[in-house]
C-alpha cells in the first residue's frame, strides 16, 4: 500500500493525550501530529526517535500532521492503525496469503456483537478474519501482542470462537510492523487473559496467522509469514 507522499522527517518530542505528539522538524520547528494508535505504543513513542510525517490542506482537519511511520533501530516501522486493515485486504485481494487465495473480500462484516474486519468467501468456504497490528517485541525477535490490556481484543477472539462453533473457518491475523522479528507469540506479561484466550479459542480451532511487514518511506506490504508459538 502506497503511503502519503511526500513525508516530512522529524523527531519525535513526546506523546500525550494519546492521540498528540509534538515533533521537532530539520529547521526547528515544533507541529502536533495526530496519532492514529489507541495503544500503548510501547518501545515506539519515544522521544528522540525519527519519525516521518504528513501533512495535509483539509480545512476540516484541526491537526494538519499525522504521525506515519517512527524508525526503530535500522527499520521503519508503521504504527498508523488505520492503515493496518488496508494493507492486509491488498494482500489478501492479491493471494499474497498462503491459504487464503482466491477467496471474494468483503471487509467490515458484521458477526455476533462485533464486526469482524474481513468476510472471506470461497465457493462453500466462509471464512471471518479479525486483524491486529503488532509494533511491539517482547523479547528481542519476538514480536508479541497486545501492548496494553485489550478487552476488545478478548471479545473478538470470543467471537471467533463462536464463528467457529457455527462452521466457519475463523483466523486471528497479526500483522507484524517489526522487521527483526522472527516469530509471534502472545504479550503475556501485559494482558494474561488475552493469552489465555489465544490459546483456548486456538484449541477450539481458530486458526493464528503471523506476518510480518515490508516498510519503506514509500510503502508498507505484507512480506513473508513468521511461526506463532504459544
Amino acid at each position: 500500500m502506497k503511503l502519503p507522499a511526500p513525508l516530512i522527517k522529524g523527531i519525535l518530542l513526546r506523546r500525550y493525550k494519546r492521540f498528540f505528539t509534538d515533533v521537532e522538524l530539520s529547521d526547528g520547528t515544533v507541529v502536533i501530529a495526530h496519532t492514529p494508535n489507541t495503544g500503548s505504543m510501547k518501545q515506539c513513542a519515544i522521544a528522540g526517535y525519527q519519525v516521518l510525517i504528513s501533512k495535509t490542506d483539509n480545512p476540516k482537519r484541526k491537526l494538519k500532521y499525522t504521525l506515519e511511520l517512527i524508525r526503530i533501530g535500522d527499520h521503519w516501522v508503521d504504527t498508523h492503525t488505520q492503515r493496518t486493515n488496508r494493507v492486509v485486504e491488498e494482500a489478501l485481494r492479491n493471494n499474497k496469503i498462503r491459504s487464503l487465495e482466491n477467496f471474494q473480500v468483503q471487509p467490515e462484516y458484521k458477526f455476533g456483537e462485533s464486526r469482524i474486519d474481513f468476510y472471506l468467501q470461497k465457493d462453500d468456504d466462509q471464512v471471518l478474519l479479525e486483524v491486529k497490528n503488532v509494533t511491539l517485541c517482547c523479547n528481542g525477535t519476538t514480536a508479541c501482542f497486545p501492548d496494553a490490556v485489550t478487552t476488545r481484543g478478548q471479545k473478538h477472539l470470543r467471537e471467533l470462537l463462536a464463528a467457529k462453533k457455527l462452521g466457519y473457518r475463523a483466523v486471528i491475523f497479526f500483522l507484524v510492523q517489526r522487521a527483526e522479528a522472527l516469530e509471534f507469540s502472545p504479550a503475556d506479561d501485559i494482558d494474561p487473559e488475552y493469552g489465555r484466550l489465544l490459546r483456548e479459542v486456538v484449541a477450539g480451532g481458530v486458526e493464528t496467522m503471523a506476518y510480518k511487514t515490508i516498510v519503506t518511506p514509500e510503502e508498507n506490504r505484507v512480506g513473508e509469514q513468521i511461526s506463532v508459538v504459544l
